[in-house]
């Protein structure tokens, strides 16, 4: 008998969130330049598995859609997603993050920078629990908030916009202008104990610490 109340409460509990899921888009920003890389970071092979195909992967199991923000649209035909290029040109993250929010099919979604790969699907699902009555669930770690690791609303359309128009380009400018819900570290740290979530790929040098073995990783 307590077995089968266990089941059904796991069960419960899993569709439920399983629901919620399916109603968040799955936003990848991959339209830096990759100056300091010298090559598209979203190509970039940790284990033989290309950045971006680490992350659609994980992607297709947690959302509906997973939509790409890039100018470089040809590169990414073969992922069965939405691609699209900038609504407004050379406006950095930020202008990337509107335009995949805009693009969304549903009220929220979920955003990366494509130069994440060992983004863990427990961590976003922790985040995704913290949505209700809030248009941005950020992280912060002790390095400060993740705005490429976060949740967005259509509400943070016409903020993003107004603020692009007064030439701010960082994505932490909009959030006054909304309700954001920062969910400390400390609340997700047994999600991932090695603090991996965050780790990106921008030069040379943090590719070669992400190849090391875990053990000697450090952010």
């Amino acid at each position: 008998m307590i077995v089968y109340i266990i089941y059904l409460i796991r069960h419960y509990v899993s569709g439920t969130l399983l629901e919620c899921v399916t109603k968040i888009s799955g936003i990848i920003l991959s339209g830096g330049k990759s100056s300091r890389m010298g090559k598209n970071k979203a190509f970039i092979e940790i284990d033989g598995v290309p950045i971006i195909q680490r992350i659609h992967t994980l992607f297709k199991s947690l959302f509906s859609e997973t939509v790409i923000v890039t100018n470089e649209v040809e590169l990414f035909r073969n992922l069965e997603a939405k691609i699209y290029r900038d609504l407004i040109p050379n406006q950095g993250a930020l202008g990337g993050l509107y335009t995949g929010i805009y693009y969304s099919s549903f009220p929220n979604a979920f955003c990366v920078a494509c130069d994440m790969p060992f983004l863990k699907s427990s961590v976003i699902r922790y985040l995704i629990q913290k949505m209700e009555g809030y248009d941005v669930v950020v992280p912060r770690t002790e390095d400060g908030l993740e705005p490429l690791h976060a949740i967005y609303s259509k509400n943070c359309l016409d903020p993003i916009r107004k603020i692009l128009e007064h030439k701010q380009f960082k994505v932490l400018d909009f959030y006054p202008m909304v309700k954001v819900n920062i969910v400390e570290e400390s609340e997700f740290r047994s999600l991932d104990p090695a603090r991996e979530s965050f780790l990106n790929v921008n030069t040379p040098e943090e590719l070669r610490l992400v190849k090391k073995p875990k053990h000697v990783m450090k952010r």
